[in-house]
């Protein structure tokens, strides 16, 4: 039996579908909406790569059934900001050069938006605590620090 899902997703009513009501948050945005900032990581909520904003906080979308996000409101990567007018974040993430890969970047953008939004001046420290959860590779860290502060001092 099919479920139905309603949600806002980037701002659009959307409508998603599940034969299995515990699927991931993730599987439904990436293959039902065709959304793609996303990535799976581990599967496990602890590197987040599959970070998306519930309600303004991050979440770990691999880890969260579908069918817990009934009439939620869900903000991707791709709903934070445009090409045209990026978010300070993902501007400083640009102008800081802070991918190399990119598979962790998503997590990371959006762990320090929802970070940001309540915390306007944040030390070098905590950015780095606010970021502890989440993995990259590719030893970028550096970059995304000073990209986070970047962007924190815009935001401010």
């Amino acid at each position: 039996m099919t479920t139905t899902i309603k949600l806002t997703v980037n701002g659009k009513a959307v409508v998603l579908k599940a034969d299995d009501p515990s699927m991931p948050l993730l599987y439904a945005l990436r293959d039902q909406l065709g959304l793609r900032g996303m990535h799976f990581g581990c599967g496990l909520a602890q590197c987040g790569a599959c970070t998306v904003h519930y309600y303004g906080e991050a979440l770990r979308s691999c880890v969260m059934p579908v069918s817990a996000v009934a009439d939620a409101e869900i903000v991707t990567l791709e709903g934070l900001g445009t090409a045209e007018k990026p978010h300070p974040v993902q501007q400083a993430f640009i102008d800081e050069q802070a991918a190399q890969c990119g598979y962790c970047i998503n997590g990371m953008i959006m762990q320090a938006a929802a970070f940001l939004a309540t915390t306007k001046r944040p030390t070098e420290d905590q950015v780095r605590q606010a970021l502890a959860g989440n993995l990259c590779k590719c030893g970028t860290h550096v970059r995304i620090l000073r990209a986070v502060m970047r962007a924190a001092e815009k935001m401010a």
